[in-house]
């Protein structure tokens, strides 16, 4: 079995070239402070209705340490989750928030070094009414994702790896990233000129 924390050496930029487009949250979805470090882990998912967190402040109690807790929501009016909530998780070992959605407390959240991957902040919490279950099917920056998928986050995007791929992808990114390291400026230029040149003398262009 591969264990999630596998990918946290795995930069999105290479997981977004095995996995494409449908795999990669949209670019609203974005790190709160920074430098981040990198988060991987197994996505434990919650939905939020607009206008109330009850769901997410009820997740930083179950989720299992190590994960990262993603929350559809799509609420731009009210904040899922302030400082202390950030504080818990984090003391209970979860790895990180995704949101489709803002936070508030920011300079709390900063200064405890939690990662926060959000579409920003507002000072107005939400209410806390709607019961629903967790660990369902959830939408995320336009990306669905399941309880277990693989997520891993870092300054360029959030990428969702559906856990049923999770050996695959990872033993294709090892090889990517070997070549990669392996290959020099000299040598990755003379391919890329090389390449583009090719291209451009199919299309018919001269100089």
């Amino acid at each position: 079995m591969i264990e999630t924390t596998e990918f946290a050496d795995i930069p999105t930029t290479t997981l977004a070239d095995l996995l494409g487009r449908d795999r990669v949250m949209d670019i609203g979805i974005r790190p709160l402070w920074g430098p981040v470090p990198r988060v991987a882990g197994p996505a434990f998912t919650v939905r939020c209705p607009p206008g109330d967190n009850l769901m997410l402040h009820a997740a930083i109690h179950r989720a299992p340490a190590g994960s990262v807790i993603v929350v559809e929501s799509g609420d731009l009016d009210h904040a899922l989750a302030g400082g202390n909530v950030c504080a818990v998780a984090q003391r209970r070992g979860v790895a990180g928030f995704v949101l489709d959605g803002l936070i508030r407390d920011l300079a709390e959240v900063r200064e405890a070094r939690f990662p926060v991957f959000a579409r920003g902040v507002i000072p107005i919490p939400g209410a806390k009414n709607a019961v629903a279950p967790l660990g369902g099917g959830v939408r995320c920056g336009g990306v669905r994702v399941e309880a277990g998928d693989v997520v891993v986050a870092d300054e360029e995007g959030v990428v969702a790896v559906p856990a049923a791929r999770r050996a695959d992808v990872l033993a294709g990114a090892r090889v990517k990233l070997a070549k990669e390291a392996a290959e020099t400026l000299d040598d990755w230029e003379a391919a890329h000129r090389a390449r583009i040149d090719e291209i451009l003398a199919q299309g018919g262009f001269e100089g």
